[in-house]
């Protein structure tokens, strides 16, 4: 699946990609099937320069019956992967240099092909990044990478607000899916994805972007696993997570039991992880950085990423679904069943332990100083998609029994008045003055702007959507609930949508729409540092030798 060049059936998983720069530093990743005895960078005017990577196994990447892969699987199973890293130092900002990797397996030398990678920019550099979100191998990715590409040239980095595939232990939806639209492919050039149309057949294969170009990445609901087993397939281990404090409850009753030295293992194994994505990716770990959030300055942005996401529940009503507002009925009396509705997976209200970095991010000189102040996180604050209601708190359970004491209903309930983005992170945000806020997860493009200037971008159809609430689309909401806590149509938090300002998109009636939720036109949004400017494209799949057309533009 990679660019490289190789004498045996030996081959690199992956490109090489650029992670975390800093102004003199750049981390170069990359992934194989085989620890192999050698793998290193060589880089340099003359390639005359060469860094040993570090070597590492993934601990958790498996497939399984569900996965598109050959040769297939008949049983969830562990598959070998091995990540390499090295650390470029000594560099000069401002300066392209070309690089390599190779990694050396029974006297085979495999290589990639030449790349070029630079430090973080200075201050006043024009900029071009990407911003994305929601890949999850759909249909419209490889599109839209490639028309990025095609569209914009090379971009700077990649903005990216969560869902990077749909089940992040499932190896082949990183690397190799016979679909042929897995993440790194799709990014890296090497899809190989058809659309088929009535008259029509395209193959698209994504943009050579993340060789070049660092990734800024983003914890949303798919980079989460659910409870471990070594059985059960993938899928369903990714929908059974519970809240930690419930699998703490668990870890008490069975203290006695189990061998205190692997207790935070056992949470995260009886509970959810984030371990793929943490072990696939590299963070700036320092004092004030780690793999669920952190800070980075960008040339003249300074980029904040929070972790802001919940487990994604059905929001059927129906009474055998275990979703965001009810348990399945024949899942009641037992507990170990429960879904405990749309739980929070790392707190952010005010007092968390979040919540204190972000207010020490937002006094520092690095963001005060920052002429382009951009927070990320994966859950919206405004949009017109779905997964806006119920309201991001955590939700309080309520359970019916009957006069013999069974358990007759578990409903859950989400008071408005507790979300916590609304009420604790946003007055933060508007004090720091920040310009734009960007974030994913419904599959939509909609922006809005707030009284006091801050910019609202949600600009995740890559792929597929899930549609916008306005007229009769109704969110399917429980009845007996308050319509002022859980709203059926239009934005809950009261902004309104902006109408694109270039070339919006069309209703039956010749109106203007606020949005783009199409799963034929797909959109990709790119922030211009030199202009001040966030542009927003789209591209019709149905008809292959269509232009791009740049719909709507804003300043930030």
């Amino acid at each position: 699946m990679s660019s490289t060049r190789s004498n045996s059936y030996y081959s690199l998983l992956s490109d090489p990609f650029l992670q975390f720069p800093t102004t003199s530093s750049v981390k170069v990743v990359w992934f194989t099937e085989f620890p192999g005895t050698e793998h290193k960078i060589i880089y340099g005017q003359n390639l005359e320069k060469e860094v040993i990577a570090n070597t590492t196994q993934l601990s958790r990447t498996r497939e399984d019956q569900e996965s598109k892969v050959n040769p297939s699987f008949s049983q969830t199973t562990q598959r070998e992967i091995w990540r390499h890293e090295g650390k470029i130092t000594s560099l000069n900002q401002g300066e392209k240099i070309p690089y390599k990797v190779i990694s050396v397996v029974k006297d085979n030398k495999i290589e990639s092909n030449l790349f070029s990678l630079t430090p973080s920019p200075k201050k006043e550099t024009p900029l071009k990044i990407l911003l994305t979100s929601d890949h999850q191998l759909k249909p419209m990715v490889a599109t839209n990478l490639q028309k990025v590409v095609e569209t914009i040239g090379q971009v700077d980095a990649i903005f990216f607000a969560g869902d990077l595939v749909n089940i992040p232990d499932r190896a082949s939806e990183w690397f190799d899916d016979q679909r042929g639209g897995a993440f790194f492919p799709c990014l890296q050039g090497l899809a190989n994805y058809t659309i088929e149309n009535e008259e029509t057949k395209t193959v698209y294969h994504g943009g050579q972007l993340i060789q070049f170009a660092p990734l800024f990445p983003t914890i949303g609901n798919h980079e989460v696993m659910g409870r471990w087993s070594e059985n059960k397939r993938l899928s369903q281990q990714f929908v059974d997570a519970i809240p930690r404090e419930v699998a703490k409850n668990i870890y008490l009753e069975k203290a006695d039991t189990i061998n205190p030295n692997i207790e935070n293992n056992w949470l995260k194994n009886n509970s959810f992880n984030t371990d793929t994505y943490e072990e696939i990716f590299a963070f700036p770990q320092t004092k004030s950085n780690n793999s669920h959030y952190y800070a980075v300055t960008f040339g003249d942005i300074r980029l904040v990423v929070l972790q802001a996401t919940n487990i994604w529940r059905s929001p059927s009503l129906e009474k055998n679904v275990k979703g965001r507002y009810q348990e399945s009925e024949k899942g009641l009396n037992n507990p170990e069943n429960w879904g405990y509705g749309q739980h929070i997976f790392k707190p952010i209200k005010q007092g968390s332990e979040q919540y204190q970095w972000l207010e020490k991010e937002l006094k520092s000189e690095a963001f005060k100083q920052a002429k382009y102040k951009i927070v990320m996180f994966h859950h919206p604050v405004h949009t017109l998609g779905g997964n806006i209601v119920p309201p991001y708190t955590n939700p309080i359970q309520n359970i019916t029994y009957d006069t013999d004491g069974n358990i007759t209903e578990i409903r859950y309930q989400y008071p408005k008045e507790n979300d916590y983005l609304i009420r604790d992170l946003m007055p933060l945000l508007e004090t720091a003055n920040v310009n734009l806020v960007f974030y994913g997860h419904s599959h939509l493009w909609n922006r809005f702007i707030s009284p006091n200037g801050i910019n609202f971008l949600e600009s995740s159809n890559v792929g597929n959507t899930y549609g916008a609430h306005l007229g009769d689309n109704k969110r399917p909401i429980p009845p007996d609930y308050s319509q002022s806590n859980y709203v059926e149509i239009g934005n809950p938090n009261e902004l309104k949508p902006i109408i694109p300002n270039l070339a919006p998109l069309k209703d039956e009636n010749n109106n203007p729409l606020p949005y783009i939720a199409s799963n034929d036109i797909t959109v990709f949004s790119i922030l211009d540092t030199a202009k001040g400017t966030v542009s927003s494209y789209y591209f019709d799949t149905r008809q292959p030798n269509s232009n791009v057309i740049k719909f709507d533009e804003f300043t930030i």
